[in-house]
């Protein structure tokens, strides 16, 4: 049985989970006693359930052809299709809202962005709230695999800064191992070695929050958008939660696992946090999330002449860890803010700190995790470009040394990578223009487009003025900022090598 549904077309089998899914919050509303928002979803996942049903008995017999190329075309699919049909339970729950906000909601839920239309969250049902967390933490679940799967044999994603082989080919010395794993094999191998680690982890971080003295609901919600970086939330904002000091130190610790897939790949033996001290994305995440705080918190003495009360120790503090989580949080594109931000911004005396968080945001997390951006990775290679371009300034004869890998990182890595930086920006650019074309203003089409493409949605509540929002797009405006969000989440590299005609040759 189970070799049979593994044997029909990727797509179709993630509609066949989307709608086993639906059960989640079809329960919920059952216990919860809305028993209209129960039929919606109960009655969409029996229907997703009988379509997949009828597509499997048409596709019986039939071959699949098993190449890269087509689950690349699937990953695209997903998330420009499937959010369609995940919509339709949403807009019926909804009721008075348009097909289109509850298509914009699951694009950005799926794309693990986290901007929503809806600002006043009790305009939503609990169970909707949490069929958004629940998308967004599939969409997690689904990039951590495609990442691995998909992407890492073509050396899309980030992997090409390390790859010898060119964009969207398998590497020379794998070519064989491909051929006899496909893609929908490793799909599967790395579907069943990643799930128990993502899912065990978020029942963890679930309990610690109810620990920490979280309403259950709210936890569970949190733990789903903490896992996966969508940073949805049922409420308006972290402090509303409840989270406090400690819900949000518990939050940190599970914020680490998006700076580098290192931090959950499976170890060999005799290996552990040793792995993580070589890893370049952990460490210069890590250096991140202490150093700009600390510049922050030090800038209270040079700079901030108008902030009274300069030995308040509490208040010292309260920046300091403010710094730390706003930090982390927009580095790994969650979008979280901290209930310390404003202690953050009167300590520091800056009149726009928020332009920090943008910068972190285009940065991003860890290559193969849930975080969006540039990655950490990309960024490293440029590094040690320009620290070796600066050495043989000073000896031009020079031997850079380190291994072959880090000349090649120095070399044909930072190459690739300074070209994802151009066409990171040129797609800035691009969706800030049609953003302006529909009415759009300069500086809110920066922040969205810097949120949209960054896939940190909360970003345009944090840095821009009071009246930004989502909800103030237009229609034209809405489908701009969603297509935004396909792009940020699989990459500009990915949507070319789509594009490249020798990807088409068998």
């Amino acid at each position: 049985m189970l070799t049979k549904i593994l044997a029909m077309p990727f797509l179709v089998i993630l509609i066949g989970m989307s709608a086993v899914s639906m059960i989640l919050p079809a329960a919920h509303a059952l216990v919860a006693g809305d028993f209209d928002t129960m039929r919606v979803f109960f009655y969409s996942g029996l229907l997703l359930l009988i379509l997949v049903t009828l597509i499997a008995f048409a596709t019986h017999g039939r071959p699949v052809r098993r190449q890269a190329r087509s689950h690349l075309i699937a990953l695209l699919a997903t998330y420009t299709v499937l959010p369609a049909l995940l919509a339709f339970p949403f807009y019926e729950a909804v009721g008075n809202t348009s097909f289109l906000n509850a298509y914009f909601e699951m694009v950005s839920s799926l794309t693990t962005t986290g901007a929503t239309l809806f600002d006043q969250p009790e305009r939503l049902a609990p169970s909707v709230h949490l069929w958004r967390a629940l998308v967004g933490w599939m969409g997690g679940f689904f990039s951590w695999v495609t990442a691995i799967a998909i992407l890492a044999p073509l050396n899309l994603g980030g992997f090409e800064v390390l790859s010898t082989s060119q964009i969207g080919q398998a590497s020379a010395g794998a070519s064989q191992i491909y051929r006899v794993a496909d893609s929908s094999d490793r799909l599967t191998r790395y579907s069943a070695q990643l799930f128990p680690v993502y899912s065990g982890l978020t029942v963890l971080l679930w309990v610690l929050l109810q620990v920490a003295g979280q309403d259950t609901f709210i936890a569970f919600n949190l733990a789903l958008s903490t896992m996966s970086t969508s940073g949805i939330l049922p409420v308006s904002s972290l402090a509303d939660s409840g989270a406090g000091m400690g819900g949000e130190a518990i939050i940190v610790l599970f914020l680490l696992f998006a700076l580098s897939r290192q931090t959950f790949a499976r170890r060999q033996k005799g290996e552990g946090f040793g792995r993580l001290k070589r890893d370049p994305e952990f460490n210069l995440g890590v250096i991140l999330v202490l150093g700009v705080p600390l510049l922050l918190f030090l800038r209270h003495w040079f700079a901030a002449f108008e902030v009274d009360d300069p030995q308040n120790l509490a208040g010292a503090l309260d920046a300091i860890w403010g710094g730390v989580f706003m930090v982390l949080s927009f580095l790994t594109t969650t979008g979280f803010e901290s209930g310390s931000w404003d202690s953050v911004r009167a300590w520091s005396g800056l009149a726009t700190p928020g332009l920090l968080l943008v910068g972190l945001s285009l940065l991003g997390g860890g290559v193969a995790t849930t975080a969006g951006g540039v990655k950490l990775l990309r960024v490293y290679a440029l590094y040690r470009h320009g620290e070796r371009e600066l050495e043989k300034l000073v000896h031009p004869n020079s031997i850079g040394g380190a291994g072959v890998s880090a000349r090649h990182m120095r070399r044909q890595g930072a190459f690739v990578a300074w070209i994802f930086f151009m066409l990171f920006a040129i797609s800035i650019a691009a969706v800030m223009a049609l953003l302006a074309l529909v009415g759009v203003g300069f500086e809110q089409a920066t922040v969205l487009a810097v949120a949209a493409l960054s896939t940190t949605g909360p970003l345009i509540l944090v840095v821009g003025d009071a009246s930004a929002s989502w909800s103030g797009l237009s229609d034209a405006g809405k489908m701009i900022a969603a297509g935004a969000m396909v792009l940020g989440r699989m990459e500009t590299l990915a949507i070319i090598a789509l594009l490249n005609p020798a990807f088409w040759r068998v």
